[in-house]
């Protein structure tokens, strides 16, 4: 995990750290949008909802941009994980990656030092 001391060269590491993160989850986020008018906009929906309800219990409703940081830059396996434990349907994990990176940039503005 990731922590910071105050004014510290670490707060600078964990700022870019977050802010790429950020600009990541964005893209992602981008991507999911761009795709509305796909065939497979649904499914990618209900991929961004799985990802959303395992990091609801993975990070509980209080952190950081940081924590969520952390989690985003572990071990991802669990995404997988979670989004076949809905189902499996054509088209399903071909966009895993979109689906995550939309689902953490929707769930970074629950962060408690969120800012736009």
């Amino acid at each position: 995990m990731l922590h910071s001391r105050a004014g510290g060269v670490e707060d600078a590491s964990v700022a870019s750290y977050v802010d790429t993160a950020r600009h990541q989850w964005a893209e992602g986020n981008r991507r999911l949008s761009a795709s509305a008018s796909d065939p497979d906009y649904e499914t990618l929906m209900a991929q961004v909802e799985a990802v959303t309800e395992e990091l609801r219990r993975r990070i509980g409703e209080h952190f950081t941009l940081a924590e969520l940081a952390d989690v985003y830059g572990g071990d991802d396996s669990w995404v997988y994980e979670a989004v076949t434990e809905r189902g499996d349907r054509p088209g399903w994990s071909g966009k895993v990656s979109i689906a995550q990176d939309a689902a953490f940039h929707l769930y970074a503005r629950g962060a408690t030092d969120y800012e736009p």
